[in-house]
């Protein structure tokens, strides 16, 4: 009796992303070239068994005509002792034309093979919705971009509504604005980003609605030029209301000097860029590590008196593995005392020690960072091929210890 799987010939990336979340198995067959998968690659709550060849590869290695045929022959040669038969075959290019061929290939020697549609340009750009609370008085979304860790909210009440961390495919939120039938007041920011083009200025112009950021992001930390968005400052304490609820501002400098996180009705910590599930964020992407280290230590330990009952909700993942069963990114702060790493060592050091722990933890900084934040200041206006390309790959804002 024939499977589900052998029918497929392909997978969206909303399948996929369904199939990670079962911690399903199967085997990826990535043909992008070799710079590219070492870049980044598909990843999930667990390793998934992955192979790199080269498309050119097989072609040139293959040696028919046919696309097909010289898939068949490099696979029957090569890739015999390293493919499995005994579950489906995910195939993945940059966006799907080359991996559906093989694919193909794949399928007339016997594999379970699927192509990814619109390969890991779709991936990348796949955009999910978890509801962390819902009802009459206060509703929180978490929208998630998977393949790059990234982490936005919607907050609503009494059908109002405010946007945090909005990232750059912005018809996402306006999506369930409209089937939530809420209406956008603000938009709020909780720092410059330097991993992910912000949504935040174009959606406060498009919709006519205030987008607020602290002053002191609004300087690129490294051109040290003024920001050409307009937005409104935010200061320490400042509040918020949306229908009932009520989001505090508290300004937390470290990961950037403008870094703030949104406390909601004293209980949801929307900690952005500086507690995340699995680490704490880094000090150094503004090019000013060591200065801002110590500034971090000081910030961690205020977020560290709020009551342990806090429901921390992190601007980014490190893996899929870190969401709930229900498969939202969220955990107590007493929990996260107990087991976050860099919470520990900002509870049990002094500042001297938690310093060096802090810059001895850092991962690769990543050149195209420095960009990305000259587009959300408004000094660099890249089309759409360009904010890809920046984009690419999973953010690096934590320490070095969730990426291992």
């Amino acid at each position: 009796m024939a499977t589900l799987f052998t029918l497929q010939t392909e997978w969206t990336a909303q399948e996929l992303k369904a199939r990670l979340d079962r911690e399903e198995s199967f085997f990826i067959l990535d043909v992008r070239n070799r710079e590219e998968v070492q870049a980044w690659r598909i990843e999930g709550r667990r390793p998934i068994p992955t192979h790199n060849v080269p498309y050119f590869e097989i072609l040139e290695q293959g040696g028919a005509d046919d696309v097909v045929e010289s898939v068949k022959a490099y696979a029957q040669r090569e890739l015999a002792q390293v493919l499995p038969k005994d579950r489906p075959i995910l195939v993945v290019c940059a966006k799907g034309g080359t991996s559906a061929l093989v694919a193909e290939g794949l399928r007339a020697l016997g594999y379970q093979a699927v192509n990814l549609v619109g390969g890991t340009l779709a991936w990348g750009n796949f955009y999910e919705v978890k509801t962390v609370v819902e009802d009459a008085a206060l509703s929180i979304y978490q929208i998630s971009r998977p393949a790059r860790g990234c982490l936005s909210y919607v907050i609503a009440s009494g059908g109002e509504a405010a946007i945090v961390d909005p990232l750059r495919h912005t018809e996402h939120y306006l999506r369930l604005a409209k089937e939530k039938n809420l209406n956008i007041r603000l938009i709020l920011d909780t720092h410059a980003h330097a991993d992910h083009i912000s949504g935040g200025a174009g959606l406060s112009k498009q919709l006519g609605v205030p987008y607020f950021m602290h002053p002191y992001d609004g300087i690129h930390p490294l051109d040290l030029l003024p920001p050409r968005v307009s937005y409104q400052p935010l200061w320490d304490g400042q509040r918020f209301g949306v229908g009932t609820a009520t989001i505090e501002t508290i300004h937390i400098p470290g990961h950037t000097l403008g870094n703030v996180v949104y406390l909601v009705n004293g209980r949801f910590l929307l900690s952005g860029d500086s507690i995340f599930i699995e680490s704490i964020a880094r000090p150094d992407l503004g090019g000013r590590g060591e200065a801002w280290a110590p500034i971090h230590y000081h910030s961690l330990r205020k977020l560290l008196s709020l009551p342990d009952e806090t429901v921390i909700l992190p601007g980014h993942f490190s893996s899929l593995g870190e969401a709930n069963a229900e498969g939202i990114f969220a955990k107590s702060l007493g929990e996260l005392k107990r087991q976050n790493e860099g919470l520990q060592m900002a509870q049990r050091t002094e500042e001297e020690e938690f310093v060096r722990y802090i810059l001895s933890s850092l991962p690769l900084f990543p050149p195209q960072y420095v960009d990305i934040k000259r587009v959300n200041a408004g000094l660099l206006i890249p089309d759409e091929e360009k904010a890809s390309e920046l984009e690419l790959g999973k953010n690096i804002c934590a320490l070095a210890q969730a990426y291992k």
